[in-house]
């Protein structure tokens, strides 16, 4: 009978530890890139157009991946050319601007561990460039200048899962208890 209650005592720590280790690691199971800077910076104010803009990531972006957009303040669009990247730097040409305002540089990139990351920078322009604006894309096509930051993973089903294995384990730890 106490031999029983011993291994009983053994699988309810073991089960606590196994769940302590699954609650560990879901944040690292859940890191996703993110922005660290940007060319222009967010928020920044700007007397001149710039020929490129770039986004820096914490880690590196999946190439062949990437979309990068760039939007005046009247919803003209301003890229001139495909996104490059180079490790976990995100960067694509464009047009000289036109008109002052706020212009908004949208991008979707794929994370290393496979998960989109989406958000936007601003920057202002107070003087009207020379350049004359391009069509701008149907909405289909440039829907991520209106999303948000990134799709990440749900922590609850961790949580779900190791309530799960905690109760299977108690339930195991009684039985074992009583058989004895």
């Amino acid at each position: 009978m106490l031999k029983k209650w011993i291994y009983a005592r053994y699988l309810l720590a073991l089960l606590g530890f196994v769940g302590l280790a699954l609650l560990g690691s879901g944040g690292v199971a859940a890191a996703h890139n993110e922005l660290i800077g940007s060319d222009p910076p967010d928020g920044a104010t700007v007397a001149t157009s710039p020929a490129r803009v770039s986004l820096t990531f914490d880690l590196p972006v999946r190439p062949g991946f990437s979309t990068v957009t760039v939007t005046g303040p009247d919803g003209s669009q301003w890229q001139a050319g495909s996104p490059a990247e180079s490790g976990a730097v995100v960067s694509a040409p464009v047009h000289p601007l036109g008109p002052a305002g706020q212009y908004t540089i949208a991008y979707q990139v794929l994370s290393a561990d496979g998960h989109p990351v989406r958000g936007a920078v601003r920057f202002t322009l107070t003087a009207p460039g020379p350049g004359a604006a391009a069509a701008p894309p149907p909405a289909e096509q440039s829907g991520i200048a209106t999303q948000s930051a990134s799709g990440s993973t749900p922590v609850w089903p961790w949580l779900a899962g190791v309530g799960v294995l905690l109760v299977a384990g108690v339930v195991v730890a009684l039985r074992v208890g009583r058989s004895g």
